[in-house]
């Protein structure tokens, strides 16, 4: 997965953006434009499990073990960037407003998608790489649209592997079993570092995303699925989530870092889909810094800890 360059441009509301969860007026104008800012729309209720302050939860009595197991000495990664190879680091997302017109999608896995139509602009922005999700966040219904595998059609119809469709101003969680855009049945888009939140805000307000090599075929709300045959328990389930010590002296890093770094401490990340350990889910944008995001790369997995886990709930095929 790769990121932005800056002759991509990205779909976002210019003019009056949402605030909480208003709707954006009549009259907003959508145009292209790079950065992807969503000004104060509000992604999910504050007491919603993405939004909420765990760095005071109790450590996982497991902890050390599952830890151990994703690597102790593999440090974090950032999956987000400029350009690596021509290609896009990152997984890019589309902000529409009022009158974005439906597209049909034809499902792979129809039994566990939510059905079509999705507003997906014309050229929306499709991640690089194999899982090609499109992401589409609607400012004006309070809707956020994710597809997996996306591709699109002749006839401007588009094919995916499964879409999930969450409603920003719920807490309400996709069946159990069932999968999203993501493996663990999570919305993809709330777990993403952005630039507008590191950079031209200085705070994330919510728990980033990020993947592990082995998991095992449970999962854990707000996660409903699993992706995995392995029963081990020492592998992380779906939804486990991680956080990182508060003890962890976070003063040497640049202050973009730093914003990481307490989002890290007080959302903690959830594991969301099978991948490289320890790599750290971000949307491309061609103003970050690929030198400045490399100070991730010096934290190793040991100065993470498991939140304490609540109903681990097995995979039901």
């Amino acid at each position: 997965m790769q990121s932005l360059s800056s002759s991509i441009l990205k779909i976002l509301i210019i003019g009056l953006f949402v605030s909480g969860c208003k709707k954006v007026p009549n009259n907003a104008i959508t145009q292209l434009t790079e950065g992807g800012a969503l000004g104060n729309l509000h992604i999910f209720p504050s007491d919603n499990a993405w939004n909420t302050d765990i760095s005071k939860e109790n450590t996982d009595p497991n902890s050390d073990i599952i830890i151990a197991g994703i690597g102790n000495e593999v440090h974090l990664h950032p999956d987000f960037g400029t350009v690596w190879e021509n290609a896009p680091i990152g997984i890019p997302y589309n902000v529409i407003g009022k009158d974005q017109p439906m597209k049909s999608i034809t499902f792979q896995y129809n039994y566990e998608s939510d059905p079509g139509p999705y507003p997906i602009p014309p050229d929306a922005l499709v991640e690089s790489g194999s899982d090609r999700h499109v992401i589409v966040v609607d400012t004006f219904h309070l809707k956020l649209y994710e597809l997996f595998d996306a591709i699109r059609n002749q006839n401007n119809s588009w094919s995916a592997g499964s879409g999930a469709v969450f409603d920003l101003t719920s807490n309400a969680l996709r069946p159990d079993n069932w999968t999203s855009a993501d493996a663990a049945g999570l919305p993809i888009f709330p777990g993403l570092v952005r630039y507008d939140e590191v950079v031209e805000k200085g705070e994330i307000n919510h728990a980033l995303r990020f993947t592990v090599q082995n998991t095992r075929n449970a999962f854990i709300h707000p996660a409903t699925h699993a992706a995995s045959n392995s029963s081990n328990q020492n592998y992380p389930p779906m939804g486990m989530r991680v956080r990182l010590k508060a003890g962890f002296d976070i003063s040497g890093f640049s202050p973009h870092i730093q914003v990481i770094l307490k989002a890290l401490k007080k959302y903690g990340m959830f594991v969301a889909d099978n991948g490289s350990n320890w790599y750290i889910s971000g949307a491309p944008d061609s103003r970050w810094d690929d030198d400045e995001l490399g100070e991730l790369k010096t934290i190793p997995g040991k100065y993470f800890e498991v939140v304490k886990m609540g109903t681990i709930i097995q995979m039901q095929k």
